[in-house]
């Protein structure tokens, strides 16, 4: 294709790596309707739902994150090397192999029977805030919750939780527009969970329990087990992943029925509304803001050109909201939705999203049930409105539901 047609495509132009930069910005939804796609200055971005399903899974675009701590400017150290070797980054036959061995850990079948710990996870902590009246969300609810589920799922001590969440926190700070100014913080975080990790290899070997770590640590010496340190690199992986991610997304949670008073209160009718709630939330306000993907070789696409080596941001909010998809995109806990990208998509599709919409549909219909008329009680603070993103800290007043 040639450079004068392309020029013709009329489309925007946002630095998504500016701090005031808002992903579900108006400006963002009126770029979607001059067209599919906008130039950034990381690559292109897609808008639209239908191009966004469609590039997901394009065989001509691979995993698109690797490139992340390049765009930043991190091209070695401890992070970068960690980043090269995690499952997220991992292409065909090592992908697929990794994927396998964690695989059992997050199956439906196993979270069924988690769930009534998970249940009383969720109302320990809300028993504890009902009883002021008034929290700080994040570190009273969120992170608590998140950082002992993930102890659960994976059989380590709930009493560890408080470094394994400070830890995690600091390294989402790597998947953020900010990453380059929060290295040192990052890299030490790195280096706290990798020894969290080596300790309990060591543990599990000399005292194997019936826990997805010990099965993890045994198969070693299974042939396409993992080596000790795919083994380290994947135990940090899912004591991060899992904690982080759905920490912000309750956050965002939060955020969104604090402006959709009207569906708190239908979800406090109707708990069995907890999966729509949590699908709603992921779909209007999503905490992984864009799925990467990068450019295998050059190829078109509805009259773009697209390089070889050409990132991919695909804007899951802007997608997830596109009006050619459904017609009243409003939040709305009852409406019927197309599949929402929160999770991505394709091959690399979000290994822990049945824990994560399990662990979130049972905490969001019990806030419900207990908590009514929130608002803000504070300035929040907030990570920045772009990549990986959520509260830092959510101050709350609310009425204790009778």
């Amino acid at each position: 294709m040639n450079t004068a047609t392309q020029d013709t495509l009329d489309s925007a132009y946002f630095n998504v790596s500016d701090p005031d930069f808002v992903i579900h910005s108006q400006a963002v939804h009126d770029a979607r309707e001059r067209n599919w796609f906008a130039r950034t200055n990381y690559g292109l971005a897609v808008l639209r739902y239908e191009e966004m399903k469609t590039l997901l899974r394009h065989p001509k675009l691979r995993q698109g994150s690797a490139a992340w701590p390049r765009h930043n400017g991190v091209t070695e150290g401890k992070f970068a090397d960690w980043w090269n070797e995690v499952l997220l980054n991992k292409e065909g036959p090592d992908h697929a192999r990794l994927r396998r061995l964690v695989n059992p850990a997050f199956s439906p079948k196993v979270l069924e029977q988690m769930n009534p710990r998970f249940q009383a996870l969720a109302q320990e902590l809300i028993d504890a805030m009902v009883a002021k009246g008034e929290c700080e969300f994040m570190s009273e609810f969120a992170e608590p919750y998140a950082a002992r589920v993930i102890c659960i799922m994976l059989g380590l001590p709930e009493s560890e939780w408080h470094m394994i969440a400070k830890w995690s926190a600091t390294l989402g700070l790597a998947l953020g527009i900010t990453l380059k100014q929060d290295l040192p913080r990052i890299e030490e975080a790195l280096e706290g969970l990798y020894h969290y990790a080596d300790q309990l290899i060591d543990d599990r070997l000399a005292n194997p329990g019936d826990d997805f770590v010990s099965r993890l640590v045994l198969a070693q010496r299974d042939d396409d087990a993992l080596s000790h340190d795919e083994l380290r690199i994947m135990l940090v992986l899912l004591i991060f992943g899992g904690m982080d991610t759905t920490r912000n997304q309750l956050g965002l949670g939060m955020e969104s029925f604090m402006q959709h008073p009207d569906q708190w209160e239908r979800l406090a009718e109707q708990p069995e509304l907890a999966g729509n709630a949590v699908a709603e939330v992921m779909r209007t306000n999503p905490t992984v803001t864009w799925v990467t993907r990068e450019a295998v070789e050059t190829f078109e696409y509805q009259g773009l050109q697209i390089d070889a080596g050409t990132t991919v941001h695909l804007f899951s909010q802007a997608a997830g909201t596109d009006p050619r998809a459904m017609p009243d995109p409003s939040f709305n806990i009852e409406a019927e939705r197309p599949p929402h990208f929160g999770f991505g998509g394709g091959t690399h599709h979000c290994l822990g999203h049945f824990i994560a919409k399990s662990d979130m549909s049972i905490a969001m219909p019990l806030l419900a049930r207990h908590m009514t008329q929130i608002r803000l009680n504070g300035e929040p603070q907030w990570l920045p409105r772009s990549g990986n993103t959520g509260p830092v800290s959510l101050p709350l007043t609310f009425q204790v539901r009778r």
